[in-house]
C-alpha cells in the first residue's frame, strides 16, 4: 500500500512566507541581479568614480521621485512635475544673480509650493481626476516657464551659481547629499510620524479614513506641495549643474519619476509603499541606464527597455495584490 505524503502546516506556512518575502522583496533581488550582471557587461560598474557620476546624474529626478512617492501612496498622481522642475529652473537662474543664491531658492520654493496648492486645490476640492488635473496644470506651468524665460535659455554670471549642482563635500557631490537628506527625511516621515500614518490611511481607504476623523482633503493636498517642491529644488538643482536655466528642462522627469517610485514597489492604487522602494527603484533605473550609456546603446532602445520595464512593475504589483487577496 503507497501512501502519499502531505506537507505539514508548519512546512505550507514557511512556504507561504518564503513567498510573501520573495514578493515584497522583489525589486531588492532585481537590483541585486542587475549589479552581478551589469558588473561583468561594465566592469567600472562599481567603481568609486562612477558611482559618484550616476548617483549625480540621478539627484534631481530622484528627489522629484521622492515627492510623488507622498502623492501616490496618498491615492494621487502628479504629471506635471516636469513643468514645476522646469519652472524652478528658469527662475533660480533669473534671480540667482539680482537676488542672490539663497533668495532665488527661497523664491523657488515658494512659487513651486503654490503650484503644488493649485494641484492640490483642483483635485480635492473641484474633485478633477489627478490624471486630467495635473496634465492640464502641467501644460499651464510649462507655458509660464516659457513665457517668464522667454523661450531663451537663462545664464547667470554668479560662477557661486553652479555650487549646488557641481561642487563636492567630503568626495560626494553636494546633490547627492542634498538628496540623501531628502530621502532620510522623507523616509522618516513617511514611516515614523502621524503625517504619515495619515497618509497611508487616505491612499488605502478615502472613506475609511475620512470617517475616522482625518482632514482626508487637506491631507491629500498636502501630498501635492510636496511633490511640487522637490520638483522645484530638483530643477535648481540641474540648472546649476548645468549653469542655465531652460524651460525645456524636465521634459523626461514626470515619467523617469513615475518609473521610479513604481519599479520600487509603490502601487498606483494608493496606500503602499516607502521611500527605501523608490530608493530601490532610482538605483535600478540609475544602474541601467549607465549600463547602456557605457554600451553607447541608443536612447531609443533605451525607452523602449524602460517602458516595458515600467509596465512589468505594474503586472508584478497587481500579480501581488491579487495573492494577497
Amino acid at each position: 500500500m503507497t501512501t502519499t505524503a502531505t506537507a505539514s502546516p508548519e512546512a505550507k506556512t514557511t512556504g507561504q512566507k518564503i513567498g510573501a518575502l520573495f514578493l515584497q522583496y522583489g525589486m531588492v533581488w532585481a537590483l541585486i541581479l542587475l549589479v552581478i550582471v551589469g558588473s561583468f557587461v561594465y566592469p567600472r560598474l562599481l567603481t568609486f568614480i562612477n558611482i559618484r557620476n550616476f548617483l549625480g546624474q540621478s539627484a534631481p529626478v530622484g528627489i522629484v521621485a521622492v515627492g510623488m512617492t507622498f502623492v501616490m501612496i496618498g491615492g494621487g498622481f502628479d504629471l506635471s512635475v516636469g513643468a514645476i522642475f522646469a519652472l524652478g529652473a528658469v527662475v533660480f537662474a533669473s534671480l540667482a544673480d539680482p537676488l542672490g543664491l539663497w533668495v532665488a531658492g527661497l523664491v523657488v520654493f515658494l512659487a513651486a509650493a503654490a503650484c503644488g496648492v493649485v494641484n492640490g486645490f483642483i483635485v480635492t476640492k473641484l474633485k478633477v481626476n489627478p490624471f486630467v488635473a495635473t496634465l492640464g496644470t502641467g501644460s499651464a506651468f510649462g507655458g509660464l516657464a516659457y513665457i517668464y524665460s522667454r523661450s531663451a535659455p537663462i545664464t547667470p554670471s554668479d560662477y557661486a551659481f553652479q555650487d549646488l549642482g557641481t561642487e563636492r563635500w567630503l568626495g560626494w557631490p553636494i546633490s547627492v547629499w542634498i538628496m540623501v537628506v531628502v530621502f532620510l527625511v522623507g523616509g522618516f516621515v513617511l514611516a515614523k510620524s502621524v503625517y504619515g500614518r495619515s497618509i497611508y490611511a487616505i491612499g488605502g481607504n478615502n472613506e475609511a479614513a475620512r470617517l475616522s476623523g482625518l482632514r482626508v482633503d487637506l491631507l491629500r493636498g498636502s501630498t501635492y506641495v510636496l511633490s511640487a517642491m522637490c520638483s522645484g529644488l530638483g530643477g535648481m538643482i540641474l540648472a546649476s549643474r548645468l549653469a542655465v536655466g531652460q524651460a525645456d528642462m524636465g521634459s523626461t522627469i514626470a515619467l523617469d519619476a513615475i518609473a521610479i517610485v513604481v519599479i520600487g514597489g509603490t502601487s498606483l492604487l494608493g496606500g503602499e509603499g516607502a521611500i527605501w522602494r523608490t530608493a530601490i527603484g532610482l538605483l535600478i533605473i540609475a544602474i541601467l541606464t549607465n549600463i547602456f550609456d557605457s554600451l553607447a546603446v541608443s536612447t531609443n532602445y533605451q525607452l523602449v527597455v524602460k517602458g516595458t520595464i515600467v509596465v512589468a512593475a505594474v503586472a508584478w504589483d497587481v500579480y501581488a495584490r491579487s495573492l494577497r487577496t
